[in-house]
């Protein structure tokens, strides 16, 4: 395991930001921690990095304790945090020397020019920090985080504020760094961890409410399903009649309609089919709506 985390609290006069929370991450794995703003993702990272000490419970990282082995823990995590903090007057070779240095790097030439690389930072690497734009300011971050080819990458926010292009453009290099490292990530952008993660953990007022793989979850948490029906023509009185007996009937169109029932997908698909036989009808369209991840995350979290 690359994280494990046992029980884990952290309390701030009586309020726990993080409330006896327990996880393990894979080595390899890509996981999304999601939550609404004060939920405790955050206040989790800074533990797990080692910028805060629990206030009970233990978290481990490659086998080493967080608390007792602060220092190897560092030496075993890239960590990008919510504002990238980053020396605005310094260059970007030059602030990549510097960090490689920090490390004691072997080769550190060698190791920025692999990062500049990585990152996509060739056009941008003789420029200041402060002349780049958000994204490759992101793209630096990223590179400082991985300097010293860290096991381990903590994200918080890593495309917060960046443009759609941007987003695409650190989305893609997140999943190239995901194949070497495990990533945990922390996002509010649904459609990033429908892209990139294996797995995702939604917390909420500092608990675990919900921790899978994203089409475990859409499972998980669907009671009902949504099957819309298009016809050739619009139902009658007594055909509408007659299909409310499959489930709830909702009208969505001129000859479109939405049921909604408990029923499992092959015999509500089927009982739908048979429906349109008996009444004349032909079916032009049949759809199943499943749950989005946004709808799972409102779910548990409201």
């Amino acid at each position: 395991m690359s994280i494990v985390v046992e029980n884990l609290t952290k309390t701030y006069h009586k309020q726990n930001a993080v409330d006896h929370i327990s996880f393990e991450i894979n080595s390899g794995e890509i996981v999304g921690f999601l939550g609404p703003n004060g939920a405790g993702k955050t206040t989790t990272m800074k533990i797990l990095t080692c910028y805060l000490p629990p206030s009970s419970g233990k978290a481990f990282v490659n086998g080493l304790d967080v608390e007792e082995q602060a220092i190897e823990v560092r030496k075993q995590i890239g960590y990008l945090p919510e504002h990238n903090p980053l020396y605005m007057d310094m260059y970007v070779k030059e602030y990549l020397s510097f960090a490689a240095s920090v490390y004691h790097m072997p080769n550190k030439q060698n190791r920025v020019k692999e990062m500049i690389e990585l990152t996509g930072l060739q056009v941008e690497q003789n420029k200041k920090i402060g002349q780049l734009s958000k994204g490759y300011r992101q793209r630096v971050g990223l590179a400082q985080a991985m300097i010293h080819n860290p096991s381990v990458l903590i994200l918080d926010e890593p495309t917060s504020g960046l443009d759609p292009n941007q987003i695409v453009e650190i989305r893609n290099l997140i999943i190239r760094i995901g194949k070497e490292k495990t990533v945990l990530l922390s996002t509010h952008i649904m459609q990033e961890v429908e892209a990139m993660c294996n797995r995702v953990m939604i917390v909420n007022k500092g608990k675990i409410v919900a921790n899978g793989k994203p089409t475990d979850l859409k499972q998980q948490f669907t009671s009902d399903r949504i099957l819309h029906l298009t016809f050739n023509k619009e139902l009658n009185p007594q055909q509408y009649a007659a299909l409310e007996s499959i489930g709830k009937v909702e009208k969505i169109g001129t000859m479109s309609y939405a049921i909604t029932s408990a029923t499992e997908e092959e015999k509500l698909k089927s009982d739908s089919f048979q429906f349109a036989v008996n009444h004349g009808l032909m079916l032009s369209e049949m759809k199943l709506i499943e749950n989005t991840l946004e709808d799972i995350f409102k779910n548990v979290t409201q």
